[in-house]
């Protein structure tokens, strides 16, 4: 990236294979450390922070530079001498994103210097400079060079943010003088407890390259430097911030370069100090050969990870390539790899069973101990068949062997809190994985196209998590659920259930199961091996939420203990529900299907959408104040893809009957007659009237069900459910909400995505918000609109004000003007000129209500923030005999007059009152990646219904429309950082901000694979790619470098007019053909041609289980065929 100073600062991740963590900005300012903010090597501060604080932490260089009897200073990076010398600036960054290069080109000293920073698991992170004379003429250099504000063990992030001169005075930094080692520490651990508190681990630092360096440990003589006074060698610093900087003085010949390294680590404890001290002085010099060996080590590790799902490949569109390994990438970081394939340890299987119930583990002691010490996934899951356990089969589904995974915390979403486990404190490897329930879910989506034998896995963890009352637990990790609890001081703390992702999430798991692994759904509908989460949430009574939408969910605070308390002996199962008898109740499959959808339809507002009344919002919780009033045609758009699945699923099955429980079925009636009841209302539309009547009844029957689960837990009595009184129940139900979604096209042809609820005296009205991109993404998605249709609501979308020039792109939704300071809270005169209590307050001069400026103009206190402080000043005002008959009297006018100044009514949020994140102005890119995975589907089902050439044409080339919008289309000016890097959202009049680990990569590796044409259909591999362009194909001779399946690195030549990628790790190569062909080459040496675009289901099942009997996959591409394909190729 040339030029990098030229544009506003931007943030950036740099990735390891291990344990590290590192953000930085193109300022040179950064925070790093290792496992979480905790063990940080720099202060972890916010984005904002690191980013201005460029010039006291981390990296810094001062050369005094002497050349034909001058000495010239030069501070590279450095904003203090902006303009003295003629230089050049460029950051450099692998496609891997484990190394990242900052250079400066300073033309008027001929020298270039560059430094770069770089991880090892065995040595820390490495920071190694590089200094070239460019001159014909040789020059000397005076330099110090090192690292600033290093932290020393013990000073946690709290420590720092809050304490941070309290823990300067408790900082000491030393020198080892023989090698130079660097050892920062901390006196004692900050404490005000009259005890003992040592500290006995270090951070460390050491140089390698630079002969006869001195050393400072803090940055007190950095301005003698500049100043060319002389400095003294540190040997021991305490009390303030520590720094590590080699002083020392080089000669350099005429085109000469000298490098050097400086390597620095955290959490060492004295052992560990001691060995690092006897490595550096036996190895000397020679240690940077073992550093680079580490450093090489550690990326082909990290490639590894990458290529077991699936992100190498080869392309003509460099780019592109480049850009899908980013998204691999990060979708493993959140999500997490499997650490061994379909190998199942049998220790680890027995840890994660004993840390979740271990009555289980002593009543079945002897199936396990049958257990050979490795197992492959699938045998595990047909042993557990043998044994009538249902503990045992839904746990072992539940047990996914996932390392590597972390939540999505960084600097600038500090309020997510990371931590990368990937060693036991002996330093063996440890399994881990968490995540928000809906992150996790979205990164395991695409992790499951490279692993399709954990999907069963994934579908059962998303299962068995649910609550009997149809909503899911806040957080998914390897040990279990978690819940939030009430915080009462915290404002951004919030207990409730979200709702969208639940069912779309799960959709996704649903469709994919059943094309790779056709019939598997249907053995387990009636298998009772699923369970429910006892999350301490209870929900209020219909008629009490409509009297408090906005506090709907009681926390049941002795649940809560007794499942902690239980935890602690039983395990973490504990936190599902369980029977009188302490076992895990269990359920089949088509009852937790059923409660989801009989949720989800009780709070169905016809014409509306779904009510969301769980004190949570959806995908986007910037729209937080949406929850209790808001109602979701996006959900609403999620369930008829859902139902539609479920009614295809019917209509093929065999299954004569369902057993669900006894209350389930009692809710399915009562659900299924109020929706008979007012089927005659769906074909003219919905009065006020008879919409309070369907959402009254359905409310109450939600109520009783919820009171039944509630106060006697789930009932033991199993009910048959007809399969034919569930397929008129889903085609009623269907009817229902596509007349839902059909009252929401606007009269442009888009889609609302919310609305509002508004109670009358008789009816529900509902009131219609502003446009959105998620009410487009979803109604895509829904599966309802025809081929045409869509093409029209693409069209339109590109005319509509979410369109944003500058990107080529969509926001969120228009970007609306907030009005000014002097705009806002002005009362208009006559609106109170008739108010006896304004008059009053005025004339006492009380200003606890209104106040009047001195030209008349009246306006609210101040300190008010919403009308429940208007309310709270009225109701103190009317404690007060002078003014209790006029609050009396005016209550609910001023409280009027406060809605009428204000429109809190259609506040959404905060998403609309800020101007960055999910705000006004703002590109959101996972949204972005969601609409181009959307109109993706609707081109696939084009052409699976063909549909008429012109009208697929479209599709193709609005897909590729909203592609030409994401970032690695942009140049690094247009999107405001590395394009091929992903990041969260671009605000209005800025670059790209929040790098790594956004929701954005799971859509983009998706419609990767579907414009290489890459699909499964009834367990069969195809090969079609209709939607992939030409350009794509190389056009020179080239190798394919990936992994195989036992970890080896391997090459393959490429010819020209071919590309290449893998699918199950399994590489696969497209060439130019006269006719589709696939041609197999198999492990033991055979070759097998197929004419066509399908695999067999064998052949495929083989690639899916990942066991190298196809060794590659060669596929001839019709070029005629291809997206775009210019006449020649045709």
């Amino acid at each position: 990236m040339r030029h990098y100073d030229r544009m506003p600062p931007f943030f950036m991740s740099l990735v390891s294979s291990a344990d590290h963590w590192l953000f930085i900005a193109s300022t040179g300012g950064l925070t790093a450390g290792r496992i979480n903010a905790d063990f940080a090597l720099f202060p972890y501060e916010t984005d904002d922070k690191i980013t201005a604080h460029s010039d006291i932490t981390g990296s810094k260089t001062i050369f005094r530079v002497s050349r034909g009897g001058k000495t010239f200073l030069w501070e590279p990076f450095s904003p203090r001498y902006a303009g003295l010398y003629f230089c050049e600036r460029n950051i450099y960054k692998n496609v891997y994103g484990n190394k990242l290069v900052f250079e400066e080109i300073n033309h008027d000293l001929q020298l270039t210097f560059r430094y770069s920073w770089r991880t090892s698991n065995r040595f820390g992170f490495v920071r190694t400079g590089w200094l070239t004379n460019h001159d014909n003429t040789p020059c000397q250099v005076e330099m110090l060079d090192g690292l600033l504000n290093i932290l020393p063990y013990g000073a946690t992030a709290q420590l720092q943010t809050a304490f941070s001169n309290l823990v300067n005075a408790y900082k000491r930094s030393e020198i080892e003088p023989k090698t130079g080692l660097g050892i920062f520490s901390l006196s004692a651990t900050p404490t005000d407890r009259a005890e003992p508190s040592e500290s006995l681990k270090a951070t460390v630092a050491w140089q390698a390259g630079l002969d006869s360096a001195r050393y400072l440990l803090c940055a007190d003589q950095l301005d003698a430097f500049r100043h060319g006074w002389p400095v003294s060698a540190e040997q021991d610093v305490r009390g303030k911030p520590g720094a590590y900087l080699a002083h020392t003085i080089l000669t350099l010949e005429a085109g000469q370069t000298q490098n050097w390294y400086i390597v620095a680590d955290v959490n060492q404890d004295s052992r560990q100090v001691a060995n690092l001290l006897q490595q550096l002085q036996a190895e000397g010099p020679s240690i940077i050969d073992h550093l680079e060996a580490d450093i090489d080590h550690d990326t082909a590790e990290l490639v590894k990870y990458v290529a077991s799902a699936d992100g190498l490949q080869v392309s003509a569109d460099r780019l592109a390539v480049s850009h899908h390994f980013s998204n691999v990438l990060f979708n493993i970081m959140r999500g997490g790899i499997f650490a061994d394939g379909y190998t199942v340890h049998k220790a680890d299987l027995l840890a994660f069973v004993r840390t979740r119930n271990r009555p289980v583990l002593a009543a079945q002691a002897g199936w396990f101990d049958a257990l050979p010490e490795k197992i492959n996934i699938r045998h595990l899951y047909e042993r557990t068949s043998t044994s009538p356990s249902a503990d045992l089969a839904r746990l072992c589904r539940e047990y996914l062997p996932l390392f590597f995974s972390r939540r999505h915390g960084d600097p600038s979403r500090p309020w997510n809190r990371f931590s990368i486990n990937l060693t036991h404190p002996d330093g063996s490897p440890r399994l881990d994985f968490q995540g928000n329930w809906r992150d996790i879910f979205q990164n395991w989506e695409p992790l499951a196209y490279a692993f399709p034998a954990y999907v069963e896995g994934m579908i059962a963890r998303f299962l068995n998590a649910t609550t009997a009352d149809g909503y899911n637990p806040y957080r998914v990790t390897r040990d279990g659920i978690e819940w939030e609890i009430p915080e009462p001081e915290n404002p951004w703390a919030n207990i409730g259930y979200w709702n969208d992702h639940q069912i779309i999430y799960l959709q996704k798991f649903l469709e994919f199961a059943e094309q790779v692994h056709p019939g598997m759904l249907a053995s387990l509908w009636n298998r009772p091996i699923f369970s429910y989460a006892n999350v301490p949430y209870r929900l209020r009574p219909y008629r009490e939420m409509l009297a408090d939408w906005y506090n709907t969910v009681d926390f049941d605070w002795e649940l809560e203990e007794a499942i902690e308390a239980a935890v602690a002996d039983f395990g973490t199962d504990a936190r599902l529900l369980r029977g009188p008898d302490g076992a895990v109740i269990h359920a089949t499959m088509a009852e937790k299907l059923l409660v989801l959808l009989l949720v989800k339809l009780t709070n169905l507002v016809p014409e509306g959408g779904i009510w969301m009344n769980t004190q949570r919002p959806e995908w986007n919780d910037a729209n937080n104040a949406l929850a209790g009033k808001g109602l979701s045609v996006v959900t609403t758009a999620y369930l008829r893809r859902f139902i539609d699945f479920w009614l295809a699923q019917l209509a093929s099955a065999e299954t004569t009957g369902f057993s669900v429980n006894s209350a389930v079925a009692e809710l399915f009636a009562r659900v299924h007659t109020v929706l008979a009841e007012w089927q005659s209302s769906l074909q003219n539309g919905f009065t006020p009237q008879t919409r309070r009547a369907v959402m009254d009844a359905l409310g109450e029957a939600a109520t009783a069900y919820r009171h039944r689960v509630y106060s006697a837990g789930l009932p033991p009595e199993q009910v048959e459910m007809p399969a034919n009184d569930l397929r008129r129940f889903l085609a009623l139900a269907q009817e229902y909400i596509e007349q839902t979604l059909r009252a929401n096209r606007r009269p442009d042809g888009l889609y609302h995505a919310y609305n509002v609820l508004h109670l009358e005296p008789e009816g529900v009205a509902v009131d219609h918000l502003y446009l959105m991109l998620e009410g487009q993404v979803a109604i895509l998605s829904s599966g309802m609109l025809s081929p045409d249709e869509a093409v029209t609501l693409l069209h339109s979308l590109r005319h509509s004000e979410l369109y944003r020039p500058d990107q080529h792109t969509y926001m969120l939704y228009p970007n609306r003007s907030l009005p000014g300071f002097l705009q806002k809270n002005n009362i208009p005169a006559d609106r109170v000129a008739g108010s006896a209590l304004v008059a009053a307050l005025t004339a006492a001069g009380d200003q606890r209500l209104i106040i009047r400026d001195n030209a008349g103009n009246y306006h609210f206190n101040g300190t008010f923030r919403n009308a429940g402080d208007v309310a709270q000043t009225l109701q103190t005002l009317a404690q007060e005999p002078a003014y209790a008959p006029l609050v009396e009297a005016e209550k609910d006018f001023m409280l009027d007059l406060f809605e009428e100044v204000f429109n809190h009514r259609a506040f959404t949020g905060r998403s609309g009152t800020f101007f960055a994140f999910e705000g006004l102005g703002s590109v959101y890119w996972h949204m972005v990646s969601k609409l181009l995975l959307a109109a993706q589907e609707c081109y696939l089902s084009a052409v699976a219904n063909a549909a008429d050439e012109r009208t697929v044409s479209a599709l193709a080339e609005a897909y590729y429309d909203i592609r030409q919008g994401l970032g690695f289309n942009k140049t690094p000016a247009q999107y405001g950082a590395f394009p091929t890097d992903p990041y969260s959202h671009t605000p209005a009049g800025s670059g790209a901000r929040q790098p790594g680990m956004t929701g954005q990569v799971k859509e983009e590796i998706l419609t990767r694979l579907g414009e290489l044409g890459v699909s499964v259909r009834q367990g069969k591999l195809c090969f079609n790619p209709a939607l992939l362009r030409p350009s794509e194909f190389i056009r020179q001779p080239a190798r394919f470098e990936y992994v195989d399946l036992r970890g080896s690195r391997r090459a393959l030549p490429l010819p020209p007019d071919s590309l290449a990628f893998t699918i199950c790790q399994t590489p696969v190569i497209y060439t130019r053909g006269d006719a589709p062909q696939i041609e197999l080459f198999f492990a033991d040496g055979r070759r097998q041609v197929i004419e066509g675009t399908r695999l067999d289901p064998a052949t495929s099942r083989h690639i899916f289980d990942r066991d190298g009997y196809v060794r590659l996959v060669q596929v001839k591409v019709r070029f005629s065929a291809l997206h775009g394909a210019s006449t020649a190729d045709r």
